[in-house]
């Protein structure tokens, strides 16, 4: 089910950190009972998660990028990035 691996880092004043594992849990809580769409995610580690193959990359950083500014965890300026890698 979980068959692709996303590397999720944010960046802030010029510099790439990983999330959170804090932070994904929380996204994935959330839309575990609220958003069919992202039921597919799951978080590994800071900064890694695995998905589904129909979760959509670009619906899910706008997501994911939204939650995380209305709990505060990052400024305005701060930006998501998500990456699929290798498995």
């Amino acid at each position: 089910m979980f068959a692709r691996k996303i590397r999720v880092e944010y960046e802030d004043q010029g510099l790439r950190r990983p999330c959170p594992i804090k932070w994904l849990d929380s996204f994935s809580m959330r839309n575990f009972t609220n958003a069919t769409l992202f039921d597919d995610t799951v978080p590994v580690s800071d900064g890694h998660m695995e998905i589904g193959v129909k979760v959509p990359l670009e619906q899910l950083r706008e997501a994911m990028e939204d939650w995380f500014r209305r709990k505060n965890y990052f400024s305005r300026d701060s930006k998501l990035v998500l990456e699929e890698t290798a498995r």
